[in-house]
């Protein structure tokens, strides 16, 4: 069987009582994750870009935007959710990769089920399906040659996306494998775009390429069935000489890639993780303020380097994928969250002038979620601190009381703390709830 067939059958014919516990929890903490991102991003200007544009073209009010109450058709509704849950870069990582899974999985299946009024089990169900099989198809093309131009998470992003939108429209493995051909088509994604709103952009219009693949392949559109392996199909053109198709496959259904899928502590690019633990810490030394900082050094992963490595960046979002930026909020405000990602902090000369102090080398023998630095102060004081798993990796992940945190924290921004608790409440019963629209008008700034 070819892999895309077997994936679309996986996805299709999988029983709910199959997946293991811990599995479907690992699911809800993604789902409670996507939804403390997604609803403190509606705060951002950008969002309303979309709803603009959305309220001069018009249609059915079918789904809602998250947050806002705003209702609008399906498509739309996934785009703008997708887009919010990754714009502060506050969302999930697959690990070893750079994929971010939920953002382009989780909203066609919210949009779906909010309009079919599903139960919080299947669209749960659905979410996890598509998260293993997206999650998959990331580790076997994540090769460099992918990673240096393509942004993973809008190129595999539209698998998720059409596998968890066809696991609610109930599509069978051959519209299923279809669907996935309609999606692998759309593709795209160019990492030239980083630092700008199109970074977000990506995984927007992979939820909304996935869910039209599905729609479309549920009417009887066709395609091909062989979309990952075929001679010209998605592995041939983004990924032709380092990709390793087995993984996709590889002990489906028993070995689940998506409990490797780790929620992200701070609101930056995930390669800054450890640099931003070890700041932390240096931050407590005796003696040590931004002022009296000469110079900080060390040894990261080279990965860090290549993709995170921007001395002087230019706005916020750009901030958010500087490891040089996180390093100087993490010691000057011991925080890494999006109010330390913003464009007035990334100007701040006392923060650019710590920026500029670090400097750093590429080690192959340090691991992506470790790190080493030394703090230099002005005096001849020298600290070192050493993470070997940061705060949020597979070895260190976040616990169910540290995700409550978080969504208290970044729901509470735009929600009454009354409202908060209920919405988490609902939420880490999931599975038991009857129609996922009650989720979605808790979600609602204005009911």
């Amino acid at each position: 069987m070819s892999t895309t067939l077997e994936l679309a059958k996986f996805v299709a014919n999988t029983r709910p009582e199959a997946i293991p516990d811990e599995v479907v929890h690992h699911g809800k903490r993604c789902v409670i994750n996507l939804l403390a991102v997604a609803l403190h991003a509606t705060r951002n200007p950008a969002l309303g870009i979309f709803l603009d544009l959305f309220a001069e073209e018009g249609g059915r009010k079918q789904a809602s935007v998250l947050g806002v109450g705003v209702k609008t058709t399906l498509q739309n509704a996934t785009m703008a959710n997708g887009f919010l849950a990754h714009l502060d870069d506050f969302d999930d990582t697959l690990l070893p990769t750079v994929f971010h899974p939920s953002a382009p999985t989780i909203p066609p299946a919210l949009a779906l089920s909010e309009h079919g009024h599903a139960s919080g089990r299947d669209f749960l169900t659905a979410c996890v399906l598509g998260l293993e099989v997206s999650c998959r198809i990331a580790l076997a093309v994540q090769g460099v040659r992918h990673g240096a131009v393509w942004h993973m998470t809008g190129t595999v992003g539209v698998f998720g996306a059409a596998g968890s939108a066809g696991r609610l429209l109930g599509l069978d493995a051959n519209r299923m494998a279809q669907a996935f051909g309609l999606a692998g088509t759309q593709a795209s994604g160019l990492r030239e775009t980083f630092g700008t709103m199109t970074k977000a952009f990506h995984p927007a219009r992979a939820a909304q390429s996935g869910l039209l693949a599905a729609q479309l392949a549920r009417r009887g559109f066709t395609s091909t069935t062989s979309i990952l392996e075929g001679r010209h199909g998605f592995v041939a053109a983004l990924c032709p000489d380092a990709a390793d198709l087995e993984q996709a496959t590889a002990s489906l259904g028993a070995r689940w890639e998506l409990m490797n899928n780790a929620l992200k502590p701070y609101a930056c690019g995930i390669l800054a993780h450890a640099m931003v633990d070890a700041m932390r810490e240096l931050r407590a030394r005796p003696g040590v303020a931004p002022e009296r900082v000469a110079g900080v050094s060390g040894r990261v992963n080279p990965l860090a380097i290549k993709l995170e490595g921007r001395p002087d960046p230019k706005s916020g979002l750009e901030g958010r994928l500087s490891f040089q930026h996180a390093m100087a909020m993490a010691l000057i405000d011991g925080a890494a969250y999006p109010a330390q990602f913003t464009d007035e902090r990334v100007g701040d000369p006392a923060v650019a002038s710590l920026r500029r102090k670090i400097d750093v080398v590429g080690d192959e023998s340090i691991a992506q979620d470790a790190c080493e630095l030394t703090l230099t102060l002005t005096d001849g004081t020298r600290y070192t601190e050493r993470v070997p798993h940061a705060t949020g990796s597979i070895d260190n992940p976040l616990s169910d009381a540290q995700l409550d945190e978080k969504f208290q924290a970044l729901a509470g921004s735009v929600l009454p703390r009354a409202r908060v608790e209920a919405l988490l409440e609902e939420l880490w019963q999931l599975e038991r709830l009857r129609d996922i629209g009650k989720l979605v008008r808790l979600c609602r700034t204005q009911n």
